[in-house]
């Protein structure tokens, strides 16, 4: 009974095997017309359209593709599929930022604390940022020195600065110098010179002898001067720098290695090394000397002395913030007057009080 059926059955999926045999012709047929009229140039693909043709031809496998001569490789769509299936489980949108980056505070404190302590380690500048409330770890703060080009401890600590040297004993070091002033006397021009001291980390100044012509005994009086217990200006110091002028005699030397101050001779032509004796020369000379006629000794005492209480009191200094030696002015609401000394050469301006 089931004999006719079967045949029915038979004869359908034959006829149906050569309609599909015949499509499968025809799109071969189109695939070679389609590579004919674009030749060598490579088709663009929308990502929809490489997501449909990856879906229809994961289901066919790889040698099914083959027989149908499609536009693009098997290997190709195949591909398209395993990236359709990596983009279906990708995570990376709802991942987060990550570690936050150092923050710039963070960055410039230790490149500046490396930079300022030359002997502090990666473990040392870590202590001294938690201190300031900031937690970092020595491998951050080891990053944050190779970026800046700064080197570790044991690199950094034999390239001390000379500046940095000098300041660290300022305390103890005092600088001396000479210049001279042209004055006018009854006897014509004499040639004065004007010794004086000056402190390296407070920039104060001693004034410690005018002589027209001094000599051997002059200048060991100056010494006791300098280094006496109560008033000397050389009190607490270890070390005289000054140039190699013949007036430093013996004696000169021998009482200031009496009270222990080292004077230490500097090479010559070498003004750069004692200049902020120099730098106080140049300008007591352009502010002051230089402006005035000298009459007399009287007048050259009167005219330094005023300077010298100018350049302490009144003076800013760039070297200190632009503040004066002694004492901080103290701004206030009052009226800007203005105080003279030596009939307006030099002058300085403040306030009255509110």
């Amino acid at each position: 009974m089931n004999t006719p059926l079967q045949m029915l059955l038979v004869t359908l999926a034959g006829w149906m095997n050569e309609q599909q045999r015949v499509i499968n012709a025809y799109l071969k047929e189109e695939n070679r017309v389609l590579r004919e009229l674009h030749g060598k140039k490579r088709l663009r693909f929308t990502d929809n359209q490489r997501r449909r043709l990856a879906r229809k031809g994961r289901a066919l496998g790889r040698s099914a593709l083959r027989d149908l001569d499609c536009v693009v490789t098997p290997d190709t769509i195949l591909r398209w599929h395993r990236e359709l299936i990596a983009r279906k489980y990708d995570g990376s949108a709802l991942r987060g930022p990550g570690r936050p980056p150092v923050a710039a505070e963070i960055r410039t404190l230790t490149a500046r604390m490396a930079s300022e302590n030359e002997s502090w380690g990666y473990t040392r500048i870590v202590g001294e940022l938690s201190k300031l409330g900031h937690r970092v770890s020595r491998s951050t703060v080891r990053r944050i020195l190779k970026e800046c080009g700064i080197g570790p401890a044991p690199e950094r600590l034999p390239h001390m600065p000379w500046s940095k040297f000098l300041k660290a004993h300022w305390e103890a070091i005092a600088a001396a110098d000479f210049f001279t002033v042209e004055v006018w006397t009854r006897v014509g021009l004499v040639r004065y010179l004007v010794f004086f001291v000056i402190d390296l980390s407070t920039r104060r100044v001693e004034i410690a002898g005018i002589a027209p012509v001094p000599n051997g005994l002059w200048m060991r009086q100056v010494a006791r001067n300098l280094i006496d217990d109560l008033t000397g200006f050389l009190r607490g110091k270890r070390f005289l720098i000054h140039d190699r002028d013949p007036l430093y005699t013996r004696g000169f030397h021998e009482i200031l290695d009496y009270a222990r101050v080292a004077d230490v001779r500097l090479p010559p032509r070498s003004p750069n090394l004692n200049a902020y004796a120099e730098r106080f020369v140049l300008s007591i000379k352009s502010e002051c000397l230089d402006r005035m006629v000298m009459l007399g000794e009287q007048h050259l005492r009167r005219a330094v002395g005023s300077y010298v209480e100018h350049y302490h009191l009144e003076r800013p200094h760039q070297g200190i913030g632009n503040q004066p030696i002694e004492g901080v002015p103290k701004p206030s609401a009052g009226v800007v007057l203005r105080h003279e000394r030596l009939g307006g050469i030099l002058s300085h301006y403040y306030r009255t009080a509110a």
